[in-house]
Formats: structure tokens, sequence, C-alpha cells
């Protein structure tokens, strides 16, 4: 009997010491969104009767083009909730606001590029003036941007008069939107032609590989941009593994090298699946540019660390040294530029712009930063998170219409998705109290 007892204390001290030794639990707390996307994915692709569609390269361009708009404006709401979960309830109609404007000019015959320049400047004048009631007069956020919220849609209707304006700019159209032109093109194709014969039906092993259907039109330009961001961050994941093994920062290498593995391999997927359809759309160099900047921001500047900074405890940060009202300045004038952003991207995705456009797109950019563990304190969060929480809100959406899951229901499963990540992020805390 004591020998029995021995043995699974011997067990169990040895999974906790593998645990351990490996820090699982650490993993697993770390990437618990990433695996949920993985998890949410493979049930809509394995869904009775609507198998592997949501994984068609059609509905994955679709997916990346109408989250667009949530990519950028989460991008944004991050910086203020890093201030202390703050948020802006405004930016859904300021996107609105800005494209009205935007596209009454162009319907007027201005130059296209002064329209996005005014839509832009619009959105960081907005973004500064909701920065100056929060960070210098101190009204609480939640107070400042509602206002906002309300007046911004009241412009916007008396810009449009009520109707919808449309955009007939082709450019325009071609550079934001996401028509059949809408698309990085083929430049390593069209400058070698002769690889028109080979990725032909006549091919069988490329046939067998890319699939009948997507053979002739395999957009090469778009899988060498994915080999070449792989290893770009392949490149990148090791310098870091290297730094803090050298610096002696305590590490988990085996779930690093894991991730890293993943990520990589998600990405030339993606870019294999892209290249099968028309190569990647227009719209995601101008999400690639603000996750870029902002994610170099947020982790390699001062003001990025300030922004942590002033979300952990503002009143020793002003201590240190920090103008912390400039923070607050700086976080909302920098959503209020991403909002003009993604009215450009809106108005061009929807040829036009209506006077409800924009309804809901501050609550999908709140949902996307806390799903992707952006704490509601403020202080914890990054932008590679909230990739991870705009794409699975994403997925959810794109994963629900396919399955044919009733509107009202879909926002049910978002609201407790929220709810779930939210439970989650207040459970650690107390946790590690």
């Amino acid at each position: 009997m004591s020998g029995n007892v021995k043995t699974s204390s011997g067990g169990g001290s040895g999974l906790s010491e593998f645990m351990q030794k490996y820090k699982v639990g650490e993993f697993f707390q770390k990437y618990t969104m990433t695996i949920a996307l993985v998890v949410v994915t493979i049930i809509f692709a394995s869904w009775p009767g609507k198998q592997g569609l949501i994984l068609l390269p059609s509905n994955l361009t679709g997916l990346i083009a109408e989250n667009a708009y949530v990519f950028v404006l989460a991008t944004g709401m991050l910086l203020c909730i890093l201030t202390g979960g703050n948020i802006d309830l405004s930016v859904g109609s300021v996107v609105c606001f800005t494209a009205a404007v935007g596209c009454t000019m162009m319907a007027a015959g201005a130059n296209m590029w002064l329209a996005v320049l005014a839509m832009l400047l619009i959105g960081l004048a907005i973004g500064t003036f909701q920065g100056f009631w929060i960070a210098k007069i101190r009204v609480p956020a939640f107070i400042a941007t509602l206002a906002g919220m309300y007046a911004f849609r009241g412009f916007t209707n008396v810009i449009l008069n009520g109707l919808r304006v449309d955009i007939t700019n082709e450019t325009y159209l071609t550079l934001f939107g996401n028509g059949k032109t809408s698309f990085i093109p083929d430049v390593i194709r069209a400058a070698n032609p002769g690889l028109d014969t080979v990725f032909t039906k006549e091919n069988a092993f490329l046939t067998g590989l890319i699939g009948e259907n997507f053979v002739e039109k395999f957009n090469v330009t778009c899988m060498c941009i994915g080999i070449v961001g792989a290893l770009v961050f392949i490149l990148l994941k090791v310098r870091t593994i290297l730094k803090q093994k050298k610096l002696g920062i305590s590490q988990s290498i085996p779930a690093q090298v894991i991730s890293m593995v993943i990520i990589s391999a998600l990405v030339l997927w993606i870019s294999f699946k892209m290249s099968c359809y028309r190569g990647f759309p227009m719209v995601l160099i101008w999400i690639a540019l603000v996750l870029g900047i902002y994610a170099y921001i947020t982790t390699k500047t001062a003001i990025g660390r300030h922004l942590y900074a002033v979300g952990g405890n503002e009143k020793a940060t002003a201590l240190s040294g920090v103008k912390t009202r400039n923070v607050f300045w700086f976080a909302y004038a920098n959503i209020g530029l991403l909002a003009g952003l993604a009215g450009i991207l809106t108005a061009a995705r929807a040829k036009g712009i209506d006077p409800v456009y924009g309804e809901g797109y501050e609550m999908d950019a709140i949902a996307a930063c806390f799903i992707g563990g952006a704490s509601a304190y403020g202080g914890i969060g990054k932008v590679t998170g909230m990739i991870i929480g705009a794409t699975l809100m994403g997925v959810i959406n794109k994963g629900m219409i396919i399955v044919g899951v009733d509107a009202n229901y879909q926002k049910v499963v978002k609201g407790i998705v929220l709810l779930i990540a939210v439970m989650f992020d207040v459970l650690s805390k107390r946790q590690k109290r």
C-alpha cells in the first residue's frame, strides 16, 4: 500500500516538475486566446455540411477586408486602454464623419489625395480636441467620448443630409478598397512570362499541390512576400531568444520555439491560400503599416513605456517626472488619426458612405483589445495580442455567417466571448495577489 502511495506521489511530483521546468502553465496562460482561435477555426472548418468553407481563399480575403477597421481602430483603442482602462466611445461616429467629409469632397470634384489628407487631419484634430478635455480639464474619458459619439454622428447627418454619397474615383477604390483590382499585383510573374508555362493545368505536380482551379492564376509575388515575412519573423524571434539568454532573463525556450514555428507556418499557409485567389488585398498593406508602426511605438519608444507606466500607476509615474497629461493627449490624438484612416478604408470598401456607417465600431475595437489580453485596469496589453483578439472576432463573425447563425445570436456569442476574456483577466490578477 505504502509503495503504491509513494509511486502515485512520485508520479504527481514528476508531472509537477515537468510543468514547472517547461513552464506549461505559463505557456497556456500566455497563449490562451491563440489556442482559442485555433479551436474556433477548427470547429467552423469541420461544421457538418460546411466543411472547409471558412478556409477558402475568398473567405480568408473577405475576413481581412471586412475587419480592416477593427484592426486599425483596436490599435488606437489599445493605447487608450493602456493609460488605465480608458476607452473612446466616439470612434465609430468619427469614422463616419471623416468618411462623410472625404466622400463629399470627392463628389464635389476635389482631388483624391486632398480628400484623404483632409480625412486624416480631421480625425487627428478630433482626437486632439477630445484629448484636451480628458488630459487637461480631466473630464472622464467615458463622458468626453460619449459626448463626441453623439456630436459627430449629428455632424455626419448634417453633412450628408441623411443621404448616401457614392465614390467613383477608381484610383481611390483600388488603393483603399477591396474590388477585383484592389490587390497587390503579381509583379514577379509579370516580369517573368516564362512562369505562365509552368503554372498550367498540364503540370500534374502543381495541379495536385495547388488545385486545378487555382494553378493558372497562382500569385507568385504574394507567396514570395509570405516566405520573406516568415523568414524575417524567425530571424527576429531567434535574435530575441539569444538576447534573453545572454542577459539571463528567465524564459521558456521550448514555448517560444513552438510559438515561432506555429506563427511562421500560419503566415506561410495564409500566403499560400491568398496566392491561390488574387493575392494580398491592398487593404492589408494599410493594416500591416499600422500594426508595425504601433507595435514599434509601444515596445521600443519612451512614449510607449510611458503609456504602460501611466496605466500601472499614474501617481508614481507623475512623481518620476513624466508629464502624464501629455501621455493621455498622445493616446487620444492617435486614436483620432486612426479613426480617420478607418474612415478612408470603410468608404473605399463600401464605395461610398451612409449616415449609419460606423455604428458599433467602437465596441468591436474594445472587444478586440480585451479579448487579445489587454487589462481592463490598464498597463497591460500588446499589439500582437490585439491582433489575435481582432482575428478571433473576425473568425467568429465569418464562421457564424457561413453556418447560418441568426444575426441576433451572433451578438450574444460575441458578448459571451468578451465576458469570458475579461473574466479571465480579472481572475488572473486576483490569483497573482
